[in-house]
């Protein structure tokens, strides 16, 4: 049976990484006794002191904070296969059953979606993306609108068969929109906002500090394989194998889950709000679209050009170009591939006709179409989006598993697989240390000793102590869990002391 003592020796996720001193470490192991740490008897400010504070950071954020992560990494995984999942439960609306010699014009195609569906009123229509894929015309009806959702008619654009209607939030089915909102908040609102928001803002924590304790470790434990730091040690057991397989397994998807992080907390409630601030300030938001008519456009906007085209009133299309004119007059302009036709939002609005290829390389140009005359007014290309703007664009579909296709999908899996594999071994770690003899039996292993503050150098405290109310600021969740964090540790430390100085009393 392993004993404490035994468990300290063969290594643990919550002990603190010796000093970077080869000769004191060399003694120590040969002593059979865990490495010391400088100042750590003494109680000097020294620099290693950063070590004992980070293992207790490392260790209490992965404690507390892992179920969240674990969630996530659960329900992000799930989300990787909703391409895969649309065509499996949506395979009848999303695909036709023969591929024709002759696609319909698509004002054919939108007639006979709104014989079938004819509330509401068009918004866009979506010409296929493939061969073997349907139409999507998008009406906007006034009991799904209150909560941004659409019903998407999905039309043969061999026959003109309608195949079926879909409510769709932003393109996506009602699949893909429950596990969306199930990764976001859990199905619970806004509330459940902060779980994810929560987890995203202790994620490169955890991540940038298990980094920092496991190579501080290993270049502690100088002359040892190199290849022991990317690859678990051989013939180790327990604990420390544990330990390895949890550090490596980080090493190996930390720059994943520090993208996954960061993409994450862009549209997060709190440090969502900061990060709209910091680019409102430095203009890096996409060019806007400039959809509105000149003068001499409106003017004409009585005359019908379409030989009895629906007018906007009745729930169709605004009189003039068709839509299949619109989109050849983008197509003539240069907006090739996947494209979303969306309609005038008034009389004195144009077309617009957006690239909706999100795969790298990405085709996301823009253009406004006269409805009247065809020319293309206005238009925003991607090549002019600030530079923060399109690392920003990319990042999320990234994150949403779009932007490489397939190894995007593959990839985020790895990284989910992984991080629930690392909060696995966490807590084994933790159970593992736990003492088993005697009067000193405990279910779960000790936590790392307090204090690890005091033996910081004040100059660090002096530069750590801004930066961490920065932190703070940027990750407002982040900060006021810490500050929680701490006044509870404080407390539990301070009942802690009393007890033991009235047992001492009493002795």
């Amino acid at each position: 049976m392993r004993t404490p003592s035994d468990a300290t020796r063969a290594g643990s996720p919550d002990e603190t990484p010796p000093p970077p001193s080869s000769a004191t470490v060399s003694t120590a192991v040969a002593a059979g006794a865990p490495p010391a740490e400088n100042g750590d008897t003494t109680g000097h400010r020294t620099r290693s002191g950063w070590w004992p504070l980070l293992t207790r950071l490392h260790f209490y954020a992965g404690v507390l904070v892992a179920p969240f992560l674990l969630v996530a990494a659960l329900t992000g995984l799930a989300y990787t296969a909703v391409p895969q999942l649309d065509r499996l439960v949506y395979g009848e609306q999303l695909r036709v059953e023969k591929v024709g010699d002759t696609v319909k014009p698509l004002t054919e195609q939108i007639a006979a979606a709104r014989k079938a569906h004819p509330e509401g009123s068009i918004t866009s229509v979506v010409p296929p993306e493939a061969p073997d894929h349907t139409t999507k015309v998008v009406l906007s009806v006034p009991e799904l609108a209150e909560q941004d959702k659409q019903r998407t008619v999905y039309v043969d654009p061999y026959t003109g068969e309608v195949r079926g209607a879909l409510t769709t939030w932003f393109g996506a089915t009602p699949l893909a929109t429950w596990l969306d909102d199930l990764h976001r908040h859990l199905h619970l609102g806004e509330t459940g906002r902060l779980y994810s928001e929560l987890a995203a803002s202790w994620l490169w924590v955890l991540v940038l500090g298990g980094l920092l304790l496991w190579f501080g470790r290993r270049r502690a434990y100088a002359g040892g394989p190199k290849r022991n730091t990317v690859l678990p040690e051989r013939g180790t057991r327990g604990v420390r194998r544990s330990r390895a397989l949890h550090a490596v397994t980080g090493v190996w998807i930390s720059l994943g889950l520090l993208v996954l992080s960061a993409t994450g907390l862009t549209w997060s409630a709190y440090a969502g709000e900061r990060f709209t601030e910091l680019r409102t300030s430095l203009s890096a938001y996409a060019p806007e679209l400039d959809t509105s008519l000149s003068g001499d456009s409106t003017s004409t906007s009585g005359h019908d050009h379409s030989g009895g085209h629906e007018s906007a009133a009745s729930g169709g299309l605004p009189a003039g170009l068709t839509v299949d004119q619109v989109l050849a007059k983008a197509r003539a302009a240069g907006l090739d591939g996947p494209v979303e036709i969306s309609a005038p939002a008034d009389h004195k609005s144009t077309w617009t006709v957006a690239q909706t290829d999100g795969l790298w390389p990405v085709r996301l140009d823009q253009a406004a179409v006269d409805p009247h005359t065809g020319e293309v007014t206005a238009r925003v290309d991607w090549a002019e989006h600030p530079v923060l703007a399109k690392i920003s664009t990319l990042g999320v579909r990234a994150h949403m598993g779009t932007l490489f296709g397939l190894a995007n999908q593959i990839a985020l899996a790895v990284v989910a697989l992984g991080l629930t594999v690392g909060i696995v071994l966490g807590y084994r770690m933790w159970w593992q240390r736990r003492p088993t003899r005697g009067d000193r039996r405990a279910p779960v292993g000790r936590a790392p000793a307090r204090g690890g503050w005091r033996r910081l150098p004040r100059p660090a405290l002096v530069v750590a102590v801004p930066m961490i109310i920065a932190v703070g600021w940027a990750f407002p969740l982040l900060g006021s869990s810490l500050l929680a964090f701490l006044a509870i540790d404080a407390l539990l430390g301070l009942v802690h002391r009393r007890r033991a100085t009235r047992a001492a009393a009493r002795a």
